[in-house]
């Protein structure tokens, strides 16, 4: 089987030695994903600014494997503090609310940069 992978130039690719996504058949998962802009500017500062780069970065990826929002069939949520959960979650439901995809919100002490608050993780099932 086939094995494509995407990369979004995030410099943690080359130190990690990880891809965005990879898909192999009809599965993709996407690689966690933090709230990092393409151009090297600094994060927003808000878990829902946060969350909704973070959210345009997988959907980026898993349209360049040839998904979309609805083939989502999961996404992994961690964040560092339990009360941006509202934030978080206004976000994820903006994209994902006709989907409902199993997930999950976890809270973690820190991430690997003290300025990310939600780093996320989803996979999808290409049906068509």
């Amino acid at each position: 089987m086939e094995r494509r992978l995407v990369f979004s130039g995030n410099p943690y690719e080359g130190i990690w030695g990880h891809s965005r996504a990879v898909r192999v058949g009809d599965h993709i998962s996407v690689s966690g994903t933090a709230p990092i802009p393409a151009d090297g500017a600094a994060p927003p500062t808000d878990a829902y600014g946060q969350t909704r780069l973070c959210l345009q970065i997988i959907l980026e990826a898993l349209a360049e494997l040839g998904a979309h929002t609805e083939d989502v069939v999961r996404t992994r949520v961690y964040g560092t503090r339990s009360d941006i959960f509202d934030d978080v979650a206004r976000a994820h439901s903006e994209v994902f609310s006709d989907i409902q995809p199993a997930s999950a919100f976890v809270v973690i002490k820190e991430l690997a940069n003290p300025a990310w608050l939600v780093e996320i993780e989803a996979d999808a099932i290409v049906t068509a």
